[in-house]
């Protein structure tokens, strides 16, 4: 699977540390790097998983709101503020989220490496998640 990232000043050393986790955990990372804001963070990963389907992506900037305010205005695009592990992988699992938002400011390294590892575990389930995700999308 493919791993997009990209932050702001603000999440660069926390997204540095995500993009070494995922290399140690095997995961081809496509590392758009330092953006200069959450805005152009958050849309240069989420115009990335619009080409490419089976990917997902991470954006970290202060606080996580910024980028994910941004990444929900783009259609078709489904993204989750997130800052603990049980959220991070019921937003994939009942969301059919595809980016997670992080706060620098918010998550230590360990706990962002943690959020990380259950939404990339995750998987969608489908079945009646599927009436929600379909009114997600036709929202934007």
């Amino acid at each position: 699977m493919k791993v997009v990232v990209a932050s702001d000043a603000e999440g660069q050393a926390l997204e540095r540390r995500i993009v070494t986790y995922l290399n140690e955990q095997g995961y081809e990372v496509d590392d758009k790097g330092v953006q200069a804001d959450c805005v152009d963070a958050a849309l240069a990963v989420a115009h990335e998983l619009q080409s490419n389907p089976e990917s997902q992506g991470i954006v970290v900037d202060a606080y996580g709101a910024g980028s994910f305010m941004a990444a929900c205005k783009v259609k078709g695009m489904v993204a989750a503020e997130i800052s603990d592990e049980r959220s991070a992988y019921m937003t994939r699992q009942h969301n059919n989220a595809r980016m997670i938002c992080l706060g620098s400011q918010i998550l230590g390294e360990g706990l962002a490496c943690n959020v990380v590892r259950e939404f990339l575990a995750a998987s969608y389930a489908g079945g009646r998640h599927q009436i929600r995700v379909d009114m997600l999308n036709k929202m934007a």
